[in-house]
């Protein structure tokens, strides 16, 4: 029987996934291993849980985002100097193909699950080698389900994803170009189905978007969250959407009776001007002076939401980061995910500041360990990086310090009315803190602004006219 060693490398952390309650499954690598033949032995390596130890395989497949790309270029490089062949996929992969392939025997492009027999069928026969594209999977009728017992059981939060794709293109995100701009879902009753073979207490949908935007895929949604209450799955999770999902009042009561303890939300800036930027057109259509509505319709049923915000836009400045400090304590957003503005590869940010010659590191492959969102690794217009660096050390110091953070846990439990929910919150904070304080900037800048950084930038902010 031949062994597959499947690897999840971690490289440089990001600080996101420093705690246990932030830290989610390699998913793909279980999907990977559902559809590797039976005749095949298959063991998943995660670093999330300690350095890969070198063991001895037939054949080696590895996962990467652009964050860890380097761990896994150095992972593949251990092994084929013993001899054996490695397979790299993932999104830095497919978007970077011809870069990958200079560290690997093969590369799979886009979704692996379709073409990864004939993978395995080219090593058998001793012709592995180049590019593979895999076809975007047809979730509706797909009845593959993910190896769950080959993950490492350590995870507080199992995973599981019921759709891929995204409508939007927003400049920033690669999503739509490595799974499509259609928004494909799978079946609610092959979902529940599914659900109901998943151990412990605590899920994490994967998806970009569980409700989706359309009319079907909000009732898809509903039909979920009422079998799940239906079931009795006394389940307690978290997901990823959109901004516009408070237009139906029901698919949220539904999510709460479910189980659902807070929904990550892009809410990107308070800045129209950078709104448009970015191309976030659903935002634009909410509206900025609708995000403090949008938060109460979700607390109203005891939901927490997690505001995902990008700071290093062009022409930001002090006073803007006062103002971001302010509006997110006083908002009601309940946990901040703030991150650095980041032109990732296959993004037409990525292209267009390629174009415009304002790429502050282009050592490849060396300097993708600074596209870890917490790196200004572009030249901003308007703002110098350092002004950024500080600003975010501001805004951070100013959400976790006294009295503000401890403002934001009395109003969460004020706003949900639900303890169990007000302690996830609580933790969540607790994990994205730590992760400020293990940052590369946190000790080197301060967390004030002197009067210098608050006054030289403010032309710029003039002639910008935009925040």
């Amino acid at each position: 029987m031949k062994k597959l060693l499947l690897v999840n490398p971690v490289g440089r952390s990001s600080g996101y996934l420093l705690s246990k309650f932030s830290t989610i499954p390699p998913l793909g690598l279980a999907y990977i291993a559902a559809v590797t033949p039976a005749n095949w032995e298959v063991k998943i390596a995660d670093e999330n849980f300690g350095r890969l130890e070198i063991e001895d395989a037939d054949l080696v497949g590895i996962s990467a985002f652009t964050s860890n790309i380097n761990r896994a270029y150095e992972i593949a490089k251990q092994y084929r100097q013993r001899g054996t062949e490695v397979v790299i996929g993932g999104i830095h992969a497919s978007m970077l193909p011809d870069e990958a392939l200079h560290y690997a025997d093969a590369v799979v492009i886009g979704e692996a699950e379709m073409i990864w027999g004939k993978v395995i069928n080219d090593f058998e026969n001793n012709c592995l080698s180049g590019k593979y594209i895999g076809p975007r999977v047809d979730l509706s009728n797909s009845s593959i389900k993910p190896r769950r017992d080959l993950m490492d059981p350590r995870y507080q939060f199992q995973s599981i994803q019921t759709s891929r794709g995204c409508p939007f293109d927003c400049n920033f995100c690669t999503v739509s170009k490595y799974l499509g701009t259609e928004f494909r879902q799978r079946k609610a009753q092959d979902v529940l189905d599914e659900l109901q073979e998943i151990k412990g207490d605590y899920l994490f949908f994967l998806d970009d978007n569980l409700i989706g935007h359309s009319r079907k895929s909000i009732e898809r949604a509903k039909e979920i969250f009422a079998g799940m209450v239906n079931l009795g799955l006394n389940k307690k999770w978290w997901m990823q959407t959109s901004i516009d999902s408070t237009k139906d009042d029901e698919v949220l009561a539904l999510a709460a009776k479910a189980g659902c303890m807070f929904a990550f939300i892009g809410f990107e800036t308070i800045s129209v001007k950078t709104l448009k930027n970015m191309e976030k057109g659903i935002n634009l259509k909410i509206g900025v002076d609708n995000y403090k509505e949008v938060i109460k319709a979700f607390h109203s049923h005891g939901i927490g939401v997690v505001g995902a915000f990008i700071i290093g836009n062009d022409y930001e400045s002090p006073e803007y980061y006062k103002q971001l400090a302010r509006f997110l304590v006083h908002s009601g957003i309940d946990v901040v995910q703030m991150a650095i503005l980041t032109p990732l590869p296959g993004s037409a940010f990525m292209n267009q500041v390629e174009k415009e010659g304002r790429l502050r590191y282009r050592n490849f492959p060396e300097d993708w360990a600074k596209y870890r969102l917490s790196y200004v690794v572009r030249e901003p217009e308007g703002v110098d990086p350092e002004t950024i660096y500080i600003g975010d050390n501001y805004v951070k110091n100013h959400i976790y310090s006294f009295p503000w953070n401890q403002y934001r846990v009395f109003k969460t439990f004020l706003s949900m009315k639900n303890l169990r929910n007000s302690y996830a919150v609580y933790r969540f904070n607790k994990a994205l803190k730590k992760s400020w304080q293990g940052s590369h900037y946190y000790q080197k800048y301060p967390t004030k602004f002197s009067v210098d950084h608050s006054t030289s930038l403010t032309a710029a902010n003039s002639a910008a006219n935009s925040l």
